[in-house]
């Protein structure tokens, strides 16, 4: 898979924090961890799934956290991550309302979320709509990944939920 427009979406400077949150790991968690750890960044990963030793070994200074079920949030302190990726999992958790409230919260100022699902799973319209309702501004379907619907959006400082 061909990244280069995917990577163009980051732009992380030293100490940068990146949390995804996924069902799966592929070459886009691979890249994002590279993308922070070149800068000494803290990447983080909330694995929905079973623990798996080998995810340590392909993320080794990942802070990794591991979620049984499709009913548990995941947890993140507020305003520590200025990136948090959702992929393939926001449509399939069983409360996407209450993820994305964590997201907020663990969100810097101006900061990013992207919500990432294989082509024709994510509802791109109604996604829009929920990044607005929960006060991401900015929100904008991007078609750069063959495999997945990208949508992004931005947390902005004193609007709607403020902080």
């Amino acid at each position: 898979m061909d990244l280069t427009q995917f990577l163009e979406l980051f732009n992380p400077y030293p100490g940068n924090h990146y949390l995804q949150i996924t069902t799966s790991v592929d070459e886009t968690t691979q890249a994002l961890y590279d993308l922070v750890e070149g800068v000494d960044g803290e990447f983080s990963l909330a694995f929905y799934g079973e623990e798996d030793t080998q995810l340590e070994t392909l993320y080794p200074n990942a802070k990794i956290q591991y979620l049984k079920t499709l009913k548990h949030p995941f947890r993140a302190l507020p305003r520590t991550n200025d990136i948090v990726v959702f992929k393939d999992i926001l449509n399939t958790h069983q409360n996407p309302k209450g993820l994305l409230k964590i997201a907020y919260t663990t969100l810097a100022n101006a900061a990013h979320i992207i919500v990432m699902e294989k082509k024709g799973e994510m509802d791109i319209e109604a996604t829009l709509n929920l990044l607005e309702e929960f006060e991401f501004r900015s929100q904008n379907y991007i078609d750069i990944l063959p495999e997945y619907d990208l949508v992004i959006a931005k947390k902005l400082h004193m609007w709607g939920n403020g902080l």
